[in-house]
């Protein structure tokens, strides 16, 4: 009988996610989900501060020290809320998964966006402030230009990426078809979506002067 090469979640993710879910099931939460909820946490506040062209204003030592402080925090609150929305479901979808499960796929179906990180360090160590403005300045070199499109469609394409292996993960968690879990991941996005807008217009109801001053 030939021996079953070890799995290496991080690395067979990308390729074998369901062999990677299916390992993982089993398991508890450890440092790894918090540390890849932590980093997708930065890299989305990254994407936020180009997207709100805050290189414009804020220099890069502030940006990057507001993600990891920041970022970090909501990016690891994210993943639990995210867990319990698509735990809940998964009991409607048929087969009750446990919340762990969810937050495995959640937290290893991220790993792309996490690799983009190196990719947006590289970007700012090159082009500084420009990384994380929406409209960068036209004097910008051609290379620097060049390398931030090229940057921000790396992200998107490894974004992409990442969408593929947690609606994968849920397909295999959940024991439904690929079809029904796309339904489920966007479905769970627009309760995520849904609950922080609730959120926030609670926040500006009942501190109405809170961005004044």
């Amino acid at each position: 009988m030939i021996p079953t090469e070890p799995i290496r979640p991080l690395h067979d993710v990308w390729l074998r996610p369901r062999r990677v879910f299916r390992e993982l099931a089993s398991q508890p939460l450890g440092a790894p989900d918090y540390l890849l909820g932590a980093a997708q946490g930065v890299v989305g506040w990254l994407a936020l501060s180009r997207a709100e062209n805050w290189g414009a204003v804020e220099s890069i030592a502030v940006i990057f020290g507001k993600a990891l402080v920041v970022g970090s925090i909501a990016g690891i609150a994210s993943l639990f809320l995210m867990g319990a929305i698509y735990s809940r479901l998964g009991t409607e979808a048929g087969k009750a998964k446990s919340r762990d499960r969810v937050i495995h796929v959640l937290a290893y179906g991220s790993v792309p966006v996490v690799a983009s990180l190196v990719i947006w360090v590289f970007a700012a160590l090159l082009a500084g402030e420009a990384t994380f403005e929406q409209v960068p300045q036209t004097e910008l070199e051609g290379f620097i230009a060049l390398l931030l499109h090229a940057q921000f469609f790396s992200y998107l394409l490894l974004q992409v990426w990442g969408i593929v292996i947690q609606v994968m993960g849920l397909s295999e968690i959940k024991g439904v078809s690929v079809r029904r879990a796309l339904v489920l991941w966007v479905l769970g996005q627009i309760i995520g979506f849904l609950g922080l807008l609730f959120l926030m217009i609670v926040i500006a109801t009942l501190l109405p002067n809170a961005g004044s001053g």
